[in-house]
């Protein structure tokens, strides 16, 4: 992200701007609701004043990393806090059939991990939940995530489970809830250092360059 952009964006008001990190229809118009399921209760995200040294969005709140179990692609109960306990996280929900957004999120994040140190790509955890379990079973979830981690050194989790779960996941994460069949979903992808802790994120404004950059910088602390 240039200079020039994120110049732009302290123009904006932190409020309006989280907005966009929030319900995004995949290949349709976009409709923030910043008064939505948030944070178990707490007000919409905001971002901070300055850009902490992120190319990512700084959150002026830091997301705490939830606590969930579903089911990973060989059908295998996944629990995310404790097996995503080593190294950062990236997490992200959204669909197999999207067209748009979710393709685009995760070859972003599989060109950022081919871009860094192969050792912090390999200490890497990637989480896509989806958040349309009727369609997404294990199996299409694993062959779905393997057209993006082929020749990665560490492999990206898909997570699934029935729809209270999926909604609670949601819920437990900070973002808002799906909507329309899980067809109108957060965009947002947060990335979580080993303190637990979400203190960037990124939306359809950021590219694997930003997440490449931020990546490193979570890593090394």
């Amino acid at each position: 992200m240039s200079s020039a952009t994120r110049t732009a964006r302290r123009g904006v008001p932190a409020l309006l701007l989280a907005a966009g990190l929030l319900l995004a229809g995949c290949g349709g118009d976009a409709e923030a609701d910043a008064g939505g399921h948030d944070h178990s209760g707490d007000p919409p995200a905001t971002l901070a004043e300055d850009d902490g040294g992120y190319e990512g969005l700084h959150l002026a709140d830091p997301y705490q990393k939830p606590e969930f179990t579903l089911t990973d692609s060989t059908g295998a109960p996944f629990d995310f806090a404790a097996q995503t306990a080593d190294g950062p996280t990236l997490l992200f929900f959204g669909y197999t059939n999207c067209p748009d957004i979710c393709p685009t999120t995760m070859a972003d994040v599989a060109l950022a991990l081919r871009t860094v140190d192969p050792a912090v790509a390999e200490q890497t955890n990637v989480v896509f939940v989806t958040t349309d379990p009727a369609r997404d079973t294990g199996e299409v979830l694993g062959e779905y995530l393997g057209r993006f981690d082929a020749d990665l050194p560490t492999s990206f989790v898909g997570l699934t489970g029935d729809q209270v779960q999926i909604d609670q996941a949601q819920l437990a994460a900070g973002v808002p809830q799906a909507e329309a069949n899980g067809e109108q979903h957060s965009a947002m992808l947060l990335l979580y250092g080993t303190d637990g802790e979400a203190d960037v994120a990124f939306n359809a404004g950021n590219n694997a360059k930003d997440i490449a950059h931020d990546l490193a910088l979570v890593a090394a602390e």
